[in-house]
């Protein structure tokens, strides 16, 4: 429209107002175009979960009527692939924490990283630990429940030790390995 308006200004753009008028048009239909198929998409989204919904209902109805039809055997289970309950098992201690290491440190913090035990019960949390050196008591400085910890405020000019412990419920883990550091 400012073309129009003011051709003594603007007597020969390169894209002519009729021509840019329209690409307009052109791109307002392509663009209600995209929103006709995203509502589309999404409605046959919605029905396909709903129709995986009802499989899922319709599969678990057939596997409760076959749990109870054969008093969960096993053996007869296997015969329409699926298989009785597992029997509970008694959560057990996490394993020792594996490698730990202080890959970085700083003035007053450390940064330690360690992975997880490869044994026993899954870990909820890891108990870090600190003493001085050289025969200083374990005390407990922190609780992480990822596989890392940064410590911040610690001692400055000492010799520290750390060690991880892997805790659940069911009780603890052997202590990690140690790393020394001097912040």
């Amino acid at each position: 429209m400012g073309f129009n308006l003011n051709l003594a200004l603007y007597p020969s753009p390169p894209v002519i107002p009729p021509d840019l008028n329209g690409f307009r048009m052109t791109y307002i239909m392509a663009k209600n175009s995209l929103i006709a198929a995203q509502a589309a998409a999404e409605a046959a989204t919605t029905n396909k979960d709903d129709k995986l919904n009802d499989l899922i209902d319709a599969m678990k109805t057939d596997i409760r009527y076959a749990e109870n039809t054969v008093n969960y055997d096993d053996d007869k289970l296997k015969l329409i692939g699926w298989a009785g309950r597992k029997s509970a098992t008694a959560l057990t201690a996490p394993g020792q924490p594996r490698l730990l290491e202080a890959p970085r440190q700083g003035e007053g913090w450390v940064f330690l990283d360690w992975k997880a035990p490869i044994e026993g019960g899954k870990p909820a949390a890891y108990r870090v630990m600190r003493r001085e050196r050289p025969a200083g008591s374990w005390e407990d400085v922190a609780t992480a429940v990822i596989s890392e910890a940064t410590l911040v405020e610690q001692p400055r000019g000492l010799e520290l030790e750390y060690r991880i412990i892997a805790v659940n419920t069911a009780g603890e883990g052997e202590a990690s390995n140690t790393a020394m550091v001097v912040l």
